[in-house]
């Protein structure tokens, strides 16, 4: 796929990382002094090899020549702390790492490397990917955030990896092989890796241009890239669809949202796949300031439930056409969107992607299948899902019935095949017998205009043996106390749905990519529960 974009489409741009472009034939040549450089360090077919980058120049690079000679892929978080990287380098046995020189994340890449002992370390100059007066002030004026290559030859800096020319070997690869190890984010227990092949990847590419009409704007499309690439939305919406269908990559490391609505007034992205609190962010400040989106094609919204007053409020204040898609880690990971053109059900996941199958399992009796509207288990059959969990036989057999891979969301379809989630099994409390999904406690805080954010989560009840509890931050400009939102909740959730506790913060939790995320919240409300039920002595000590 990328040889083929390449020969079509050698002068176009491929990259543009905050001003600085490269065009598809400079990226095909980087790719392949990198892959010789690569091979020359020893990597062969079945080598993992770990990105551990924020978007930049070097991921889309190092991701191609990595799969050109055969290795596998590892998709790393820079943020994560010491314990998690090293689980997951651990867990995929990778033998070499790249990453960028920001200090906090090299000192965290190079404590890991050396305890478990990685033949390379690759920097990654930041200054060496911005435009050239750009780096050079960046070396000049920010060399505390540079930080210096160890000792080789564990150690090296990306340009070394280059000296070799394009003396490449390229391995010729089968779609069954194995071409990036996904690691889950899961809410408890250690990530499980999803071996995601090539045809996996291409797969879903295909599809995406097939949903979005895209063979018509081949060669034409610009495609904003402010979800990381490492994250498994940006790396089929993103890094696969750009590179199917000859698009620019607009990369930016981070989500700042001046730093977005700017770079979109410059670059005029044509696609803007985000997730529902960036859309949220941008409809915030779009009813203070013009925001117009009304020239991309589509906002492609994932990674969380989008929230139906997220989206009125994002199409209205800035005219985007703001569309919502479902999808997962083991599955490369899209299974069904709205469509762009046609009916766009809010609070729906909208249709299968082409080529899957949507199945509705009955929670208890998975060999049986649910009738339209009826809940049950989300499952997926389709040429994204993925091979199963790298080195777990007992969990990828858990996680497939009858060859069809097991969600773990539940939902129903309606009569015209449009998916519509309630939430996640992990995620429902019960609550003295009953399922409470938080999802509609959360749908129902939205309504409230002084309501920015919502989550909600299951604390230990005595009585019930969990409640709801419900954590918010409210909008700029508005007010609301704990007591006001529960009885605005009265009139739209049941009794037992209806959040003993509500919480109003400065800020919530997030994942790196932007989504609302409840573990932390989770192991707070555990931690209280815990000190509660110690003797008052040993809360003393």
């Amino acid at each position: 796929m990328f040889e083929t974009t390449v020969r079509q489409y050698a002068d176009r741009a491929a990259i543009d990382f905050m001003g600085r472009i490269t065009r598809y034939g400079d990226l095909a040549d980087m790719v392949d002094r990198a892959a010789a450089g690569l091979q020359a360090l020893g990597v062969k077919p079945g080598t993992r090899v770990a990105l551990c980058l924020p978007n930049i120049t070097y991921y889309p690079v190092l991701f191609f020549a990595t799969l050109k000679v055969g290795g596998i892929v590892v998709n790393v978080n820079p943020l994560y702390v010491d314990r998690e990287l090293c689980h997951l380098l651990e867990d995929s046995g990778a033998e070499i790492i790249a990453t960028c020189d920001i200090p906090d994340i090299y000192d965290r890449v190079t404590r890991a490397a050396e305890k478990l002992s990685l033949r390379h370390v690759i920097a990654c100059p930041v200054a060496g990917a911005l435009p050239l007066l750009k780096g050079l002030a960046y070396r000049l004026f920010k060399r505390s955030m540079i930080a210096r290559p160890g000792p080789a030859p564990r150690h090296l800096p990306f340009a070394r990896l280059l000296r070799h020319g394009r003396s490449v070997s390229p391995v010729a690869a089968t779609p069954d092989d194995v071409a990036v190890l996904q690691y889950t984010g899961g809410t408890t227990g250690s990530p499980k890796a999803a071996m995601l092949s090539h045809a996996n990847l291409l797969a879903n590419a295909d599809a995406m241009v097939i949903h979005t009409g895209g063979e018509e704007a081949i060669g034409q499309e610009r495609i904003l890239g402010v979800l990381p690439l490492f994250h498994v939305f940006a790396l089929t919406t993103v890094l696969s669809f750009a590179i199917r269908v000859g698009a620019e990559m607009i990369l930016l490391p981070r989500f700042e949202l001046d730093q977005v609505l700017k770079t979109i007034a410059r670059s005029k992205p044509t696609y803007f796949p985000a997730v529902p609190t960036i859309y949220n962010a941008i409809a915030g400040v779009a009813e203070a300031r013009k925001v117009d989106l009304s020239d991309i094609k589509a906002c492609i919204s994932g990674g969380a439930p989008l929230p139906a007053e997220v989206r009125v409020a994002f199409e209205t204040t800035t005219g985007g056409k703001l569309v919502e898609g479902y999808g997962l880690s083991e599955a490369s990971p899209i299974i069904t969107c709205n469509p762009l053109t046609g009916a766009n059900k809010g609070g729906s996941a909208g249709i299968p992607f082409p080529g899957t199958i949507i199945e509705i399992r009955d929670r208890e009796h998975a060999d049986r299948l649910m009738p339209p509207g009826e809940v049950g288990e989300i499952c997926a059959r389709g040429p994204q899902v993925m091979k199963g969990y790298w080195h777990k036989p007992a969990e990828t057999e858990q996680v497939f019935v009858d060859g069809a891979l097991r969600t773990g969301d539940v939902g129903y379809l309606d009569e015209e095949g449009y998916l519509f989630i309630v939430d996640r099994i992990k995620d429902v409390i019960l609550c003295g017998g009953y399922n409470v999904y938080p999802r509609t406690i959360e749908e129902a805080l939205y309504e409230h205009p002084a309501v920015a954010e919502a989550v909600v989560i299951g604390i230990p009840d005595a009585y019930r043996g969990q409640s709801p509890k419900a954590f918010v931050t409210l909008a700029p400009g508005h007010q609301a106390s704990p007591d006001e939102l529960r009885a605005f909740l009265q009139d739209k959730v049941s009794k037992i749905e209806l959040p003993r506790e509500v919480e109003i913060r400065e800020s919530l939790p997030k994942t790196l990519i932007g989504k609302l995320s409840k573990k932390e919240l989770v192991e707070e409300e555990m931690a209280k529960a815990a000190a509660k039920a110690q003797p008052v002595g040993e809360q003393a000590k």
